[in-house]
């Protein structure tokens, strides 16, 4: 399969605001795209846990759609509680993603260690919570890209070897 259905979430209080322009929302869109993906839906909504949780929850369960990225709220700061709403969300943890783009990360910057991203299933969609700004959105998902398509047929239901 590669016609994979994708959901953008940018956490943002500023943004939800209509106060910064989302930047990194649109650079995810761009990197799927390129690979043919169609983008359901892209919003941005506050560093509000219930309120991440619930649009989370709506782009699993009701859209149905194969991946969704978050974008923003990953730190140690306050308001950085995209991961907290992603726990509430998930089934299951896939924590090779997160896990793999700390480790590329941290060639570039030691600031990556703060990174407090997860991964994760709820029903057959894959969450990946990203950093906020688009330089670090665009090498993130360079790192994952080429596992991706993979773990989607998979959650979609794929039963060939995975070693094949």
């Amino acid at each position: 399969m590669s016609d994979y259905r994708v959901a953008i979430l940018t956490v943002s209080d500023r943004g939800a605001k209509g106060e910064r322009e989302d930047l990194s929302g649109r650079t995810a869109q761009d990197v799927v795209e390129e690979q043919g993906w169609m983008v359901e839906a892209r919003d941005i909504v506050p560093d509000e846990v219930e309120v991440i949780a619930d649009r989370l929850r709506y782009y699993c369960d009701e859209l149905a759609v194969n991946l969704v990225l978050t974008s923003g709220g990953t730190g140690l700061s306050p308001r950085d509680v995209t991961p907290e709403a992603t726990r509430q969300v998930i089934e299951r943890e896939a924590p090779g993603f997160s896990e793999a783009m700390r480790a590329a990360s941290l060639n570039k910057t030691p600031h990556a260690m703060l990174s407090r991203a997860v991964s994760g299933i709820r029903s057959s969609t894959l969450i990946v919570n990203l950093p906020g700004s688009p330089r670090a959105v665009q090498e993130n998902l360079e790192v994952i890209l080429p596992a991706l398509p993979h773990s989607l047929d998979k959650l979609c239901g794929d039963e060939s070897e995975c070693a094949s």
